[in-house]
């Protein structure tokens, strides 16, 4: 191999998911442990890999999803090694031991088809942001992975009193367990977020933690219906 080209190389394989860089998911594909990835996030695979796009399982569970189009998702199946990125975006990947997370679904990048999930609506939010925000919630024993725009920070709230309040715009996902409240403070419009008009904030609270990107571009926004 060329020498300067050596250093991007892939490595052995060591687990089901891991980074190639910061900004690429390699997963070891295996035939009956089938992954659920965001559509287009194929950037390279090999062995034989197969994909279907939207399967009726994830039409199903996903009828409510965030878009109203149906779960962005596809189902890959097969044998081999499969390379997933999203627009450059950094790609933070966790093993779920039997716990859970709740991901926006604008950041969810791949998981373990096996793996409980569903969309849900936000609770206590409603009257600060329509019908209510709407997330992903994924549990269960297996692999996920989040992206995020640029290196995110992970918030553990610690479970005092103490609230750990974020912009929507930079929440990637949170601990399902812990507290939500939405947050108004006009008196703060022009210190916190980029435009929307007014300062609001999620607020959360109790034993968890809260994955924050550093970007608030409305397009990685959790999305809002109403």
């Amino acid at each position: 191999m060329n020498q300067p080209l050596a250093g991007y190389a892939p490595a052995p394989v060591t687990a089901r998911m891991e980074n190639h860089g910061q900004h690429m998911l390699k997963v070891a594909m295996q035939t009956g442990n089938d992954l659920l990835a965001r559509v287009g996030s194929m950037v390279a695979y090999e062995g034989f890999v197969q994909y279907e796009p939207n399967p009726p399982a994830v039409r199903q569970i996903a009828r409510d999803w965030i878009t109203g189009e149906g779960a962005p998702l596809m189902k890959c199946t097969g044998d081999g090694l499969l390379y997933l990125a999203d627009y450059g975006a950094n790609v933070v990947v966790i093993n779920l031991n039997g716990d859970g997370i709740s991901v926006n679904a604008t950041n969810l990048l791949a998981f373990d088809a096996h793996l409980s999930w569903g969309v849900e609506r936000v609770k206590g939010l409603a009257k600060f942001a329509g019908q209510g925000l709407w997330n992903t919630k994924i549990s269960g024993q297996g692999w996920v992975a989040l992206t995020s725009r640029g290196t995110p920070i992970v918030v553990d709230c610690g479970g005092g009193e103490d609230e750990t309040y974020v912009d929507p715009d930079a929440l990637v996902a949170w601990s399902p367990n812990l507290k939500v409240r939405g947050k108004r403070s006009f008196k703060a419009q022009s210190l916190i977020g980029r435009g929307s008009g007014e300062a609001y904030q999620m607020a959360f609270s109790g034993q968890g933690i809260v994955v924050v990107q550093p970007s608030e571009d409305s397009t990685d926004r959790l999305r809002i219906r109403g």
